[in-house]
C-alpha cells in the first residue's frame, strides 16, 4: 500500500465546530455526510460522506425518487432538512450532487432515504 494512504474515503474524520449528534447531517464545506456517533465541539469524529441514511425532510416538499436535493440549513428549527431540487436556496444551503433521494416522499412526510455521494455541491 502507498505510504501516503490515509483512509478509504467513505467515512472521514471531522472536527466539530459545535456539538453534533449521532445520525445528524453534517455540512463540511461543499459536501454533506452523516455523523456516525456523537461528536463534542472541538473533538474529532467520524462522518460518512457516502452511504444511504434516513434523514429529515422539509414537510411540505414533494420529492421524487432519484432527485438531487437541497440541504436547507435553516429548516427543522435550524437543525436542517432536505428540500426538493426546485427550492430556492438561501445562504448556506447546499444544492446539487451531494445527496440523492432514494424514494419518493410527498407533502407531510418528514423523513426520507437519501444516498450521500461524497461529491461536492454548490453552497448558496
Amino acid at each position: 500500500m502507498a505510504a501516503n494512504y490515509v483512509q478509504p474515503g467513505d467515512v472521514i474524520d471531522h472536527v466539530a465546530a459545535a456539538n453534533i449528534t449521532s445520525g445528524q447531517v453534517v455540512k463540511i464545506g461543499q459536501i454533506l455526510g452523516v455523523a456516525l456517533g456523537d461528536i463534542a465541539s472541538g473533538a474529532t469524529g467520524s462522518v460518512a460522506v457516502r452511504g444511504v441514511f434516513t434523514v429529515p425532510k422539509v414537510s411540505g416538499a414533494v420529492i421524487a425518487a432519484g432527485e438531487s436535493l437541497t440541504w436547507d440549513v435553516s429548516a427543522n428549527s435550524g437543525a436542517g432538512a432536505f428540500d426538493d431540487n426546485a427550492a430556492t436556496p438561501a445562504t448556506g444551503d447546499v444544492t446539487g450532487p451531494p445527496a440523492v433521494a432514494l424514494e419518493a416522499a410527498g407533502n407531510g412526510v418528514t423523513s426520507l432515504r437519501v444516498m450521500f455521494t461524497g461529491v461536492p455541491g454548490t453552497v448558496a
